[in-house]
């Protein structure tokens, strides 16, 4: 207790059991002392015990399991980086944070240190369901015949692509075969490998919503594909602006980054729209985390003839499993199943069958209902500290999805805030990174990964960087 701070001894107490956690001196699955015993230890009282406890209970790092006592669920991220000091005069603008962004910008901010990361696109990580990966690996290993370790189908293993077939159905109201899934490496490669084909069919331009997806757009461009902007509103997509665009990229169930659905109107109008001829690539790339009312069912169910669709599990599980899934229309089926040929073979095989028997046991869905409990007290807790820190904010999608988009009225640089708040050891990304027309400055923050605490302070930091600009 001779660092502990004369007041806050809960924060205090708190704070160092998260350190142990995150460098296994508590590892998952341990349990932590009786509250009684604690505090008798330490010399405080058992309400300072009980009110850590609380915290890292609220923070999604212990569990009470009644008789069994206070257990260790989950390990924080990281809790390693030391505070930034306090700048005594304005920051200095970050190098990530240039006048346009680069090709690697999105590798510059991940690499970049910060206490809090509020970057949007990530699930909460320490939330992985390492055992039942482990049991789902163990019993592939155990079960797999020595052919299973050679090459295998460019498309996919017939497992997964039966389990992400039966997982479509109940979940995005897509009926497809197992023959027509593709497995790819994450919605990127997905991506590529439409660009690849439509070039190869005469299409160069991909419509694209404004606000929208700066690493979609960038990946597109690398393919060689024009990206005309095309506004969203309230509705979503203006349906009515596409023009005569030969294709348009879409995220119809949760809008990145402003957070709508694609309303039933604008969705007649986009059907209408296809059967003129147009080509929809439809990137659902988190729809399945919606907390006030079902997902809506995904474009792809309405309109198979003429939808690319993209899927993924780097926001159920993690990025780092590098594993999608890719539908085609049936007359570019062959063709995308040529370019992940002749770009890498077919997925590993084996991250492919555990994660098919973790979805057919039925732990994937187990885990999703646990992920969308967490991840709605992060957002609540994000709303509660948007109003008590920048109450003029405007907040937009809510309702569903990974993060939030906040906006703010006024000429203020969405970049200079960003790069101040990570100065000051915050990371977000700016608004205008994903405009290509002039758009009320913002902030696009994640609110998956961080814990409530952390939540709490980063939002207030950006409150204080704000009121400096």
């Amino acid at each position: 207790m001779r660092d502990a701070p004369p007041g806050g001894l809960s924060d205090w107490l708190a704070r160092r059991l998260r350190h142990a956690i995150a460098d296994g001196r508590l590892p998952i699955g341990s349990r932590l002392p009786a509250t009684r015993v604690l505090a008798a230890q330490l010399g405080v009282s058992r309400g300072v015990v009980t009110e850590a406890y609380r915290r890292l209970g609220e923070d999604g790092h212990v569990a009470g399991r009644g008789r069994a006592g206070t257990i260790v669920v989950a390990a924080p991220v990281s809790t390693s980086q030391p505070a930034a000091p306090r700048p005594s005069a304005a920051p200095r603008r970050t190098a990530v944070f240039g006048p346009e962004p680069r090709a690697d910008v999105f590798d510059a901010l991940r690499s970049s240190p910060a206490r809090i990361d509020l970057s949007p696109g990530l699930p909460d990580l320490a939330a992985f369901p390492r055992s039942a990966w482990l049991r789902a690996e163990r019993a592939v290993i155990g079960e797999l015949p020595a052919a299973g370790l050679g090459y295998g189908d460019p498309r996919g293993t017939p497992a997964l692509r039966r389990a992400v077939a039966a997982w479509l159905a109940p979940n995005r109201g897509i009926k497809v075969d197992p023959d027509e899934v593709i497995i790819v490496a994450g919605t990127a490669q997905a991506m590529g490998l439409v660009a690849q084909v439509l070039r190869n069919d005469g299409i160069t331009t991909m419509a694209v919503e404004d606000p929208g997806s700066l690493g979609a757009r960038m990946h597109l461009h690398h393919w060689g594909m024009d990206t005309p902007p095309v506004p969203v509103d309230s509705e979503g997509l203006r349906v009515d602006e596409l023009g005569d665009a030969p294709s348009v990229l879409l995220t119809p169930a949760h809008q990145f980054p402003m957070g709508m659905v694609l309303g039933g109107e604008r969705r007649r109008a986009l059907m209408r729209w296809a059967a003129g001829g147009g080509l929809i690539v439809e990137d659902d790339y988190d729809a399945e985390h919606r907390y006030d009312h079902p997902p809506v069912a995904a474009v792809r169910a309405m309109l198979p003839e003429r939808v690319f669709y993209a899927g993924t599990v780097s926001k159920l599980l993690a990025p780092a499993l590098r594993i999608g899934w890719l539908l085609a229309p049936p007359r570019y089926r062959d063709a995308i199943v040529d370019a992940k040929r002749f770009t890498d073979l077919g997925n590993a095989a084996l991250p492919q069958l555990v994660l098919a028997r973790l979805m057919q046991s039925g732990d994937m869905e187990r885990h999703l209902r646990y992920l969308r409990r967490r991840h709605r007290k992060r957002r609540d807790a994000m709303i509660r500290a948007i109003a008590a820190h920048l109450p003029d904010a405007s907040v937009h999608g809510a309702a569903a999805g990974l993060h939030l988009t906040m906006t703010f009225d006024g000429a203020l640089s969405d970049v200079a805030l960003a790069a101040a708040a990570l100065a000051r050891g915050v990371k977000t990304q700016p608004l205008s990174w994903h405009a290509q027309r002039p758009h009320r400055p913002g902030l696009v923050l994640g609110h998956a990964a961080s814990t409530p605490t952390d939540i709490a302070e980063g939002i207030a930091v950006i409150g204080e960087e704000l009121r400096r600009l």
